[in-house]
């Protein structure tokens, strides 16, 4: 399974707003405090605008506000919100994959794997992304 850098930096971003809901925050500080280019931010942002998960305020006051509680915001939200789609194979949704012979049987298995992400995705909030301890990353 492919995560996008979209959905990568869209969590990320979300996460950075969930730290702080006092004010709101610019592109500009979240993308300098999470490291993700700018240009590719404000794309970002655009796409979560228009799902909701974050509004916005003009003014020199102005930034991004998330636009529900970060408990009620899923990554399974976030992921559909910036990619269109959760797993695609050679950019096709997996509903009408079908293969002939020996093979017939791979299709459920990439809709199982499809399946348990997306369960995973929606159990994840991201308050829940908040309170998750920090582990440092295992060597494959």
């Amino acid at each position: 399974m492919h995560i996008s850098a979209k959905a990568d930096y869209a969590v990320r971003a979300l996460v950075e707003l969930a730290r702080d809901t006092a004010r709101p925050l610019t592109c500009e500080s979240i993308a300098s405090s999470q490291e993700i280019p700018f240009r590719f931010l404000k794309s970002v942002v655009g796409d979560l605008r228009r799902a909701g998960l974050v509004r916005s305020q003009r003014g020199c006051e102005g930034g991004y506000w998330l636009g529900r509680p970060a408990g009620d915001i899923s990554l399974l939200e976030v992921a559909l919100a910036v990619d269109g789609e959760l797993m695609t194979l050679r950019g096709e949704v997996l509903t009408g994959l079908a293969y002939p012979g020996p093979a017939a049987g791979l299709p459920d298995v990439w809709r199982e794997i499809e399946a348990n992400a997306r369960q995973v995705l929606a159990d994840t909030t991201i308050a829940s992304l908040l309170l998750r301890p920090v582990r440092e990353p295992v060597a494959v």
